[in-house]
């Protein structure tokens, strides 16, 4: 079992022939005045499973602040219904955690397990409005037909 697509956004769904829908991705938050609360953010994952994985799974979420320290913790269940040999499942979980309120900037991090292995972890990064922002990584590239090109 392994997290195949793990992100955070604006808004996600679900559509009735299980294509996942989602909007707005960030891993950045500004904020004007600390401590500062944020609407919604939406955690998407997508749980990859075999059927070696068939069974029920015990499975958490925890949100940790830039000192390390737990913020938030979810607890749930994740069934896994058996497969074909050879085959994989691939299981869409989307989760709205509304009015989460982060005391300062820093790097906070969503921790998700699955029966207690760390199976993924997306880091938020919370920042003051007014400072500086740096770039990650340059100038955007663009891909299209024929190769790359710079923004």
């Amino acid at each position: 079992m392994n997290i195949d697509l793990a992100v955070l956004c604006d808004a996600a769904t679900l559509d009735s022939s299980g294509k996942l829908h989602i909007l707005g991705v960030f891993d950045q938050i500004q904020a004007a005045v600390f401590p500062a609360r944020h609407d919604r953010i939406a955690l998407v994952l997508r749980v990859a499973t075999g059927p070696e994985d068939t069974g029920e799974h015990q499975a958490d979420i925890r949100l940790v602040d830039p000192d390390g320290t737990q913020m938030l913790r979810l607890d749930g269940r994740l069934g896994v219904t058996g497969s074909r040999p050879g085959a994989s499942s691939h299981l869409p979980q989307i989760l709205n955690l509304d009015g989460i309120i982060f005391p300062r900037p820093g790097v906070y991090r969503f921790e998700v397990r699955v029966d207690e292995t760390l199976l993924s972890t997306l880091n938020l990064t919370l920042r003051q409005m007014g400072g500086a922002t740096p770039k990650a990584g340059g100038e955007p590239v663009f891909f299209a037909p024929g190769g790359p090109v710079q923004a």
